[in-house]
């Protein structure tokens, strides 16, 4: 039998699924009686399609897998904590188990800005348990956001250098 370690693994390769497609590296796997039923990466910028998070895609996949949008005897494990429209599919999919690794202070809808899974007003709860393997999945998207800045910063370099050797 696998563990929370082992399935965020998992969600952690998706995620640098999404990384090499220049997505933001975020992963998610949907598991059924010890069994992986979906997994997905985030493809928004891709697609060009703002549902397109890895949780949102997940949960659409195994709803065809299972054969009913009620995924309840499911756990999802995903590398970021889930935003509000994820925790809300989260909740109207009816999983009961989400895992996450990293932390979103600012978008987080499971514990960081607010927790939506277990608000008592809906009719369905979910347990959420966070910091599985949450070094590395802070990593694998701090390490992707450096990177973009300092592709930005050698851009703006690059043209400043270009527009100074115009003017001589």
């Amino acid at each position: 039998m696998r563990t929370d370690k082992d399935y965020m693994r998992l969600a952690i390769k998706e995620a640098q699924k999404a990384q090499a497609l220049g997505e933001v590296p975020i992963g998610a796997v949907i598991v059924k009686n010890d069994q992986v039923i979906a997994h997905a990466h985030n493809l928004r910028e891709s697609l060009q399609l703002p549902t397109a998070h890895a949780e949102h895609i997940a949960i659409e996949r195994a709803s065809k897998v299972v054969g009913s949008w009620r995924l309840e005897e499911c756990t999802l494990y995903v590398t970021l904590e889930p935003c509000v429209m994820c925790a809300g599919a989260i909740v109207m999919s009816r999983i009961p188990r989400v895992v996450y690794g990293a932390v979103d202070p600012k978008g987080g809808c499971t514990g960081s800005l607010m927790n939506l899974l277990e608000q008592p007003q809906f009719n369905h709860r979910a347990i959420v348990e966070s910091g599985i393997l949450e070094n590395e999945c802070s990593t694998l998207l701090r390490d992707f956001f450096k990177n973009i800045r300092q592709q930005k910063k050698a851009l703006k370099q690059a043209k400043i250098q270009n527009d100074t050797n115009l003017l001589e």
